[in-house]
């Protein structure tokens, strides 16, 4: 039976440097004439979509599916020039060698779960040179919690692959607490990494199946796989 390896984006596979964060303000700004620090929201490991809710929230701006719509385009928008103008970000230690690796295995699949929409998640992926190994996924266009997102992946990842991916043959990867949570909703594995805003203690502290400060250490991930 395949596994399934399920990436996070920001903060697990890459860092943009506030590229995101930055086409958000700016798009917020440009379509509704409006000013925001979003550093004022507890963002990480969350969905796009979510955010959005709480960008409103914070302003004071009906939160309809017009103005969400009308946001998040804006947003998208904006992104590609920031990716490219804006301080240049990375893929994180080990990332490209294990991508890899695992697309070279047949007794794997891996795609995207992430708090990104689609389109979004493309730009960035594009940007840094990695979009190539992911053909499916489940985004912020599928649900603005988290937590729904992983029945998505699962069902996505059927398709592309004519095989039935049990939770306890699944990996989701990820640099937030919200990332271990959403694995364990579903019965997955979770590997845990402390390339973002949280430490291996404060990571550890949530139960993942593994933690790692981060993925230079190729044998030591596949490893973790291996025994699942």
């Amino acid at each position: 039976m395949k596994k399934l390896i399920l990436w996070d984006i920001d903060g697990t596979l890459i860092v943009s440097h506030g590229a995101g964060v930055r086409a958000m303000e700016k798009a917020l700004a440009q379509r509704f004439g409006v000013t925001m620090d979003l550093r004022a929201i507890d963002w990480a490991g969350r969905t796009d979509s979510w955010i959005t809710g709480e960008v409103f929230r914070h302003v004071g701006l009906p939160d309809t599916p017009q103005n969400s719509h009308d946001y998040l385009e804006a947003y998208l928008a904006m992104l590609p020039s920031e990716l490219a103008a804006g301080p240049q970000g990375q893929v994180l230690p080990g990332i490209f060698e294990l991508l890899e690796t695992l697309h070279h295995r047949t007794d794997l699949a891996q795609g995207l779960l992430t708090g990104n929409l689609k389109r979004g998640a493309e730009f960035k992926l594009t940007h840094y040179k990695v979009w190539q190994y992911f053909e499916f996924g489940a985004f912020a266009d599928d649900s603005p919690l988290r937590n729904d997102l992983g029945p998505h992946a699962l069902r996505r990842a059927k398709e592309k692959h004519a095989v039935e991916f049990t939770p306890d043959r699944t990996v989701i990867i990820g640099d937030t607490p919200h990332d271990i949570e959403c694995g364990k909703v579903i019965g997955a594995h979770t590997i845990a990494v402390a390339t973002g805003k949280f430490s291996v203690q404060e990571l550890s502290a949530h139960q993942p199946t593994a933690v790692f400060e981060d993925f230079a250490d190729t044998a030591a991930f596949l490893k973790v796989i291996d025994a699942i």
